[in-house]
């Protein structure tokens, strides 16, 4: 059985979505089945010079066969629906998928709205080739609320067709599933999660943690690990431990993760008129044992996003035995409550900030918190049996074909 997984790109700088894509084809690969992936060379939505790896070949990308292609055309490579630049156009890829998608037993595309993944997807339906859809998030109501006309249109004229053609949608959370319903796409769907690796717990973390970082040795650390992205509010996070800091409370904030320039600069700012120069530290993009580091060593996540159709972050957060504070936009944010691993709070300043005093001032309440977190995020995100379970409904793409059912 061979897949290709198609998507617009898996530069680190998109942070989960490109994870998700490579842990998902290495899991599957593990289970025998023969994944790989089409992209571009697209190195992330804040506007990064292209991925420097070889074009038009199959390359070994972190331990995962890819097929890159050139982002074309500079008017049309950083036309965006939204704010977050996803269109990223690539002629070559065009041409690559017209010869060579029906050398694969399924197809797998990855967003909506971006042009790889709708082009991947019409092409299949045009040679009468199987396929999936991953939507991540794109039909929740607030993503369909951002540049909405652009997004009718673009959905009467290609991407409603694709979903309906699909052999299955594939959704990550029972909420994601509601809202491909409520957008009216008929196909089959497939609620499964995405995994997080394992995170080794280390009791010297946060020592090493303050050490890097020049936080003094009591100061609990509230950690903020994602992309820089006004949908994602870490100007709400950063406003609300603004008025904790004149209440005297103790914390140090960490802002992991890269934007666009303009507005980590507001984001720059706004601390510095809040006052927390001293108590916060923006580090950029981090990854691989950066990012594992400030897993184990923080005390509490916060993640007071408007959507997330997952909530990678959050999950790894879990697995790192973190309590997290989510908003109820995040779509696991009800495994979050059924697990006791955190609190779900409205994502007002007051509630937030209520729930953010709550574990600094109970430390033991949040310890609790993360161990029943881990021990959810173990059994339920291990990429082994997601993989497993996916595979499987490819097998019955493959063997039986009802579920493919094109418009």
């Amino acid at each position: 059985m061979k897949i290709l997984h198609v998507t617009l790109s898996v530069s680190p700088r998109r942070g989960g979505p490109s994870e998700a894509i490579l842990n998902l084809v290495r899991s599957l690969r593990a289970q025998g089945v023969d994944a790989e992936i089409a992209t571009t060379n697209d190195n992330g939505a804040d506007g990064s010079a292209p991925l420097e790896v070889p074009l038009y070949q199959p390359v070994d990308y972190d331990g995962v066969p890819v097929h890159f292609f050139p982002q074309s055309f500079p008017p049309i490579d950083r036309l965006a629906l939204g704010k977050d630049r996803g269109f990223v156009f690539s002629a070559s890829l065009t041409c690559w998928l017209w010869k060579h998608i029906r050398d694969y037993d399924v197809l797998n595309t990855h967003y909506l709205f971006s042009y790889p993944s709708t082009c991947a997807g019409a092409i299949a339906r045009l040679q009468q080739v199987p396929y999936t859809m991953r939507v991540m998030g794109q039909l929740s109501p607030w993503a369909l609320a951002q540049s909405r006309l652009k997004k009718q249109v673009y959905a009467t004229l290609l991407e409603r067709s694709n979903l309906n053609g699909a052999a299955g949608v594939h959704c990550t959370s029972a909420g994601e599933a509601q809202d491909v319903q409520s957008f009216g796409v008929q196909a089959p769907l497939i609620t499964l999660p995405l995994g997080v690796n394992r995170i080794p717990v280390s009791s010297e973390a946060g020592h090493w943690l303050r050490h890097r970082y020049g936080i003094a040795p009591d100061t609990p650390i509230v950690l903020y690990l994602s992309r820089l992205h006004y949908k994602k509010r870490p100007d709400l996070l950063i406003q609300v431990l603004g008025q904790l800091a004149a209440q005297h409370h103790s914390f140090h904030l960490i802002l992991a993760g890269s934007g666009e320039p303009e507005y980590t600069a507001y984001l720059e700012q706004l601390m510095t008129s809040l006052g927390l120069t001293d108590r916060a530290t923006l580090t950029g993009f981090v990854a691989g044992l950066d990012k594992q580091l400030l897993l184990q060593g923080a005390d509490l996540f916060v993640l007071p996003s408007y959507s997330e159709n997952f909530g990678i972050a959050v999950a790894e957060a879990m697995m790192a035995g973190l309590p997290v504070i989510v908003t109820p936009e995040i779509q696991i944010s009800p495994e979050v409550a059924a697990a006791r691993a955190g609190l779900v709070v409205p994502g007002t300043s007051d509630a937030l900030a209520a729930a953010i005093v709550t574990l600094l001032t109970t430390p033991g309440l949040g310890r609790a918190m993360g161990d029943r977190g881990r021990a959810y995020a173990t059994r339920t995100y291990a990429w082994d049996e997601i993989a497993h379970r996916l595979a499987e409904t490819y097998g019955a793409i493959v063997e039986s074909r009802h579920l493919w059912c094109p418009s």
